[in-house]
C-alpha cells in the first residue's frame, strides 16, 4: 500500500528488524530508486522506533544503513515543497491530522510562522531528524556512498560511523539554500575550519577527509564494510549490559547538552526559517522557490556543474570534465 497514492508506506520505506539473542536491532532505509529519500510520514517512523529501542530490553546497539549503493541523499524535498500548498500534510508531519484537538488552521503563506513552525519542529527528537541525540542505546551508522542531508544528520548523531572508502558527506542545502538544521552538531563534530569551507563552497567531503576531521570511526573497503559493521555492532553488543549503556549514554547526553546541542538545533532552525528575506545577487542564481514550476531536480543539477568537477555533488557530474 501507498501513501499520498504513490509514495511508499513509512513501514515500506523503514524497516526494522532485530535479535534478542544478540541484542542488534537495524534499521534499513528502503528506498533506493528515490536515493533512500524519507519521507515525513517515514521520518516519523525512524524516530518511533529509536524511542520503542530506548525501552526495548532486547535491544542494546542500533545499526543504521541503506539498501543499494547510497546511505541515502537527503529527505524527500518534492514532498516538503508540496507542503507550501499542502496543509493537511504539514499537520500530519506536525503530528496534527488527528489529535483530537479540533480543527487546526496552519499559518497562511508568506507568514514567519509559516516556514518557523515546520523549521523549529525539525529540532523536536519526535520529528525525525535528530532522534539519534536522545537513544539510550549504542547507535552505528553505516555511511556509503551518498551521505547528504537528512542521512548526514544521521551520521553526525550516531555513536560510531563505519564508512565505505567511496563515500561522500555534506548538504546540497549549502548549495541551494544556505542553511542546515543540524549546523551546530556538525561544526563539533568537523572542527569550526573545515565545517566552514563545506558551507561557504558547498563542496562535499570524501570519506578521508571526513575521517580526518575526526567524523568517521574507520574507512574501509565497500565490500568490506558490511562486515566491519557487524564486528563492531557485536563487540558493542558483547562488552557490557544494557543497563550500563544506558548510563553510558545519559553520561554523553549531558555532556553534548553542555555543549549546546539542542540550542544549536533551535538557531539553526530560526536562522533557516529567515531565508525568504534573502536576495539574490544575480538573474541566474539557483531559486529554490521558482525552481519548483520549472524543475527542481533540473535546476539544481544545472547549478551543480557550474562548480569544479571535485567539488560537485552529484557523482556522475564528478567524473565529467576530468
Amino acid at each position: 500500500m501507498s501513501e499520498n497514492g504513490s509514495r511508499p508506506s513509512p513501514e515500506e520505506l523503514i524497516l526494522y528488524d532485530k535479535d534478542p539473542k544478540t541484542k542488534i536491532a537495524t534499521i534499513t532505509f528502503n528506498r533506493p530508486e528515490y536515493l533512500n529519500a524519507p519521507t515525513s510520514m517515514a521520518r516519523l517512523r525512524y524516530a518511533d522506533l529509536l524511542r520503542a529501542a530506548t525501552v526495548d530490553n532486547d535491544v542494546k546497539v542500533v545499526v543504521i544503513r541503506g539498501v543499494g549503493d547510497n546511505l541515502g541523499s537527503g529527505a524527500d524535498l518534492p514532498e516538503f515543497m508540496e507542503g507550501y500548498d499542502n496543509t493537511d500534510l504539514r499537520l500530519a508531519e506536525l503530528r496534527l491530522e488527528d489529535d483530537g484537538v479540533g480543527e487546526v488552521n496552519y499559518p497562511p503563506s508568506g507568514t514567519f510562522r509559516s516556514g518557523a513552525t515546520i523549521s523549529a519542529w525539525y529540532a523536536n527528537v519526535q520529528a525525525g531528524n535528530r532522534p539519534l541525540q536522545e537513544l539510550k542505546k549504542i547507535s552505528i551508522v553505516e555511511a556509503k556512498g551518498y551521505c547528504y542531508g537528512w542521512h548526514f544528520y544521521q551520521c553526525a548523531d550516531a555513536d560510531l560511523v563505519i564508512s565505505s572508502d567511496d563515500a561522500l558527506f555534506g548538504h546540497p542545502s549549502f548549495r541551494y539554500y544556505g542553511w542546515g538544521p543540524r549546523m551546530w552538531t556538525w561544526i563539533q563534530m568537523m572542527g569550526l575550519r573545515k565545517f566552514q569551507e563545506m558551507v561557504f563552497t558547498g563542496r562535499p567531503f570524501t570519506a578521508a577527509e571526513m575521517y580526518d576531521c575526526n567524523f568517521l570511526n574507520k574507512v574501509v573497503a565497500r565490500d568490506q564494510l558490511e562486515a566491519e559493521v557487524d564486528k563492531y555492532a557485536r563487540a558493542c553488543a558483547r562488552n557490557r549490559p544494557v543497563d550500563t549503556v544506558f548510563q553510558q549514554k545519559i553520561f554523553f547526553e549531558v555532556y553534548k547538552q553542555h555543549q549546546g546541542e539542542y540550542m544549536g538545533s533551535l538557531l539553526s532552525a530560526f536562522f533557516e526559517s529567515m531565508g525568504s528575506g534573502v536576495a539574490n545577487d544575480d538573474s541566474d542564481d539557483l531559486d529554490m522557490m521558482e525552481s519548483i514550476d520549472s524543475g527542481l531536480a533540473a535546476a539544481v543539477n544545472d547549478n551543480d556543474s557550474k562548480f569544479p568537477p571535485d567539488f560537485r555533488l552529484s557523482k556522475s557530474n564528478r567524473k565529467k570534465d576530468t
